[in-house]
């Protein structure tokens, strides 16, 4: 499994997991798992042969949002900002977060504009604020970022 965040500890206390695949999800029992090269290798209580295991390729493995561990004030997890109205500084509206997107370069948020989508990356230097009771994430983009 290639984590989100490769430093997640989600994964040494939950037991429920879900995968979910072609837009079927699935709850599970999580036996075992254990880091590997910047990936976990995780073991269900169900899944015992490779064959077994081969149906699951490419599926997405989630947790239980009440099993996340728990943030600092004002940090947030990426998938929680799916939905936001983005507006940069002089309250133009951008577009909307339709998901996030893990790249080699960093974490982007895929914002769908009226006319194009948008690349944002999910940096502090760009990233000004982010209201979820308002629903809004204000950026401060370079220029030339929202003209890719």
């Amino acid at each position: 499994m290639n984590p989100l965040n490769r430093e997640t500890t989600a994964f040494t206390s939950v037991r429920k997991i879900y995968l979910e695949k072609d837009g079927v999800r699935s709850e599970h029992e999580l036996e075992s798992s254990k880091p590997h090269k910047n990936q976990f290798l995780v073991k269900l209580r169900t899944v015992n042969t490779g064959s077994e295991a081969k149906q699951w390729i490419g599926s997405m493995l989630c947790i239980a949002e009440a099993t996340l561990p728990l943030l600092d004030p004002g940090e947030y997890y990426h998938y929680q900002a799916i939905g936001l109205e983005v507006f940069d500084l002089k309250g133009e509206r951008i577009g909307t977060i339709t998901r996030t997107w893990l790249t080699a370069g960093g974490e982007l948020y895929v914002v769908q504009g009226v006319n194009k989508e948008h690349l944002i990356p999910a940096v502090k230097e760009i990233v000004e604020r982010v209201d979820f009771a308002a629903g809004t994430m204000i950026i401060n983009p370079p220029d030339g970022l929202l003209d890719l």
